[in-house]
């Protein structure tokens, strides 16, 4: 289905306006030259609402709109758990881990490794984030927002695939994260925009013509779906190929509270690269805390945006309310439906005009992630590889350019990876089991590394190189074992054996390079607070009503 005339001139304004301004604000004052600061925290310069906005811009993308959307066809609002306790774990990550990055004035994750531990630690765990922003997250929401193009306008594939890497790469590779984090301000815009009338035109389809009559349609029909803590055997779900399995494998009931799901959010959220690299380039600690607190309310309301619809088109699809929206969520080649394609399909539902408002917002969402992810490998590389072991003290535009080459180079190889990931049925799903196979690992080396000035080096690099063998071991010989308790079991074996070796090795003693936490280390503004109190309390009710 292809767009029309104002849905065109409403996408490629859109997409000007991105373009435009991504370049705008990547240009230098007259006589200074790009750094390395520059380019990689956006010369330090962010305030709170730049943070926040960029924090939501670079993680809500495809796998959120399509993925997560795919998620709630197939599981239902429980999936929104990673939205909302994602809002609890950036209050946490804002308190107790950002001060000590702040402190440190490190670049990179990585680089704060170096600083708490050695360079091996350090190398083992660039390498590790090198390979998982590349051959899982680039290539996911490469593939994702491909499926959308396809769906929404037939474009083949490898097409959607290689438009969407070079738009990204077209400001984001010359500009870096300065670029980057001002234009998620304007993407968050659209997203949060043409989300939300996604959103309304499913509800008043479902309820012949009442957006809040359809919702009250919905907790009708599949009342199943609004459980927010769902039990073994509750729910079968479609398996992508033709099967069905328990949706309790996806979302193990209440260890998703209390086990798997803090490694999840806290790994994201407090030691990832793309998303800490926006908090470190704030103008301060007060700004880039309000920032996260700003992210966590937007989180807050991201399953409105995101879930809902999925949940709305799984009641077009089993009342048959539109013949061809049905067919239109079938694989075209083994005609099995398949839950990613639930968003996509909405989207031709939209009127004249807001389908380009959607489809911009989309695409705002895609890019935003495409140009953060790359910019992080980029930084990591240059910063952790480059600098380290190929060319010792490289000048500043030296290590501006190799930025560069290394964001394009990721596009590539993301790009001809992607199209590999055609036979999920749930990528969102997909994301979360296999960077779970590194997160226990650092979450483990961060946690002690922060908290516990006994832990060595060499227990750091035991809980790097064992995180993914064990995870593998796991999911191999145990198949029932949910992929969120997994990681839990994973993780506390690696705690027990890096506690163990660093009594052993240490002696009882303190590292030489642990951290020294004081209560003034933690300190926050009234704002932040305050902020942090109203998210506790709206999550809190929100589980009591869909419990």
């Amino acid at each position: 289905m292809l767009l029309e005339p104002l849905d065109l001139i409403v996408f490629i304004g859109y997409c000007c306006l991105i373009v435009g301004m991504g370049l705008f604000v990547s240009r230098e004052k007259k006589g200074h030259v790009k750094n390395s600061k520059d380019y990689f925290l956006a010369s330090k310069a962010l305030p709170w609402w730049a943070v926040g906005a960029s924090l939501i811009a670079s993680n809500i993308s495809a796998e959120q709109f399509i993925g997560m959307s795919g998620s709630g066809f197939a599981l239902g609002l429980a999936i929104s758990t990673y939205e909302w306790m994602a809002a609890i774990t950036l209050l946490v990550v804002a308190i107790f881990f950002l001060p000590v990055y702040i402190k440190k004035g490190i670049y990179t994750m990585p680089g704060f490794l170096l600083d708490r531990y050695d360079t091996r630690v350090r190398t083992t765990m660039a390498i590790f984030w090198l390979a998982l922003y590349v051959f899982v997250n680039l290539t996911s929401v490469l593939y994702l927002g491909a499926l959308s193009l396809n769906t929404i306008m037939d474009v083949p594939m490898t097409y959607g695939i290689i438009g969407l890497a070079l738009f990204a790469m077209i400001y984001s590779i010359y500009g870096g994260l300065k670029a980057v984090a001002w234009t998620d301000v304007v993407q968050v815009f659209f997203l949060a925009a043409g989300g939300l009338a996604t959103t309304y035109i499913a509800l008043t389809m479902v309820g012949d013509g009442s957006a809040w009559e359809g919702l009250g349609m919905l907790r009708r029909e599949v009342p199943g779906h609004f459980s927010m803590i769902l039990s073994k055997g509750e729910m079968m779900i479609p398996d992508g190929k033709g099967g069905i399995k328990d949706a309790y494998l996806d979302l193990p009931g209440i260890s998703v509270l209390v086990g798997g799901m803090w490694i999840v959010n806290l790994n994201y959220w407090g030691f990832n690269q793309y998303i800490t690299q926006r908090a470190l380039a704030a103008k301060s600690l007060d700004e880039a805390q309000k920032g996260m607190v700003f992210a966590g309310f937007l989180k807050l309301l991201m399953p409105l945006i995101v879930v809902i619809p999925g949940i709305a088109a799984l009641v077009i699809v089993n009342n048959g309310l539109d013949v061809g929206f049905v067919e239109s969520m079938k694989d075209p080649v083994t005609g099995i439906i398949k839950s990613d394609r639930a968003y996509p399909t909405l989207l031709q539902l939209l009127p004249v005009g807001l389908k380009g408002l959607a489809f911009a917002a989309l695409t705002a969402a895609i890019v935003s992630s495409l140009a953060s992810m790359a910019n992080s490998t980029s930084t990591i590389f240059t910063m952790d590889i480059y600098n380290k072991y190929i060319e010792k003290n490289p000048s500043e535009s030296k290590q501006v350019l190799v930025g560069r080459l290394t964001a394009a180079i990721a596009f590539i190889v993301a790009a001809i990876v992607a199209p590999a990931l055609g036979q999920l049925d749930q990528a969102f799903q997909f994301i979360q089991e296999y960077t779970g196979f590194i997160s226990p690992g650092v979450f483990a080396i961060f946690l002690l590394g922060v908290f516990w000035k006994k832990t060595t080096s060499n227990a750091a690099l035991v809980g790097a190189a064992l995180s993914i063998p064990l995870s593998v071991v796991l999911k191999l010989m145990w198949t029932d074992l949910p992929f969120l308790d997994r990681m839990g079991v994973v993780f506390l074996t690696l705690l027990v054996l890096m506690v163990t070796i660093s009594l052993i090795e240490g002696k009882g003693k303190d590292h030489l390079k642990g951290i020294e936490i004081s209560k003034d280390l933690f300190q926050s503004s009234a704002g932040f607070k305050i902020g942090a109190m109203f998210i506790i309390l709206i999550t809190t009710a929100l589980y009591i009503v869909f419990w």
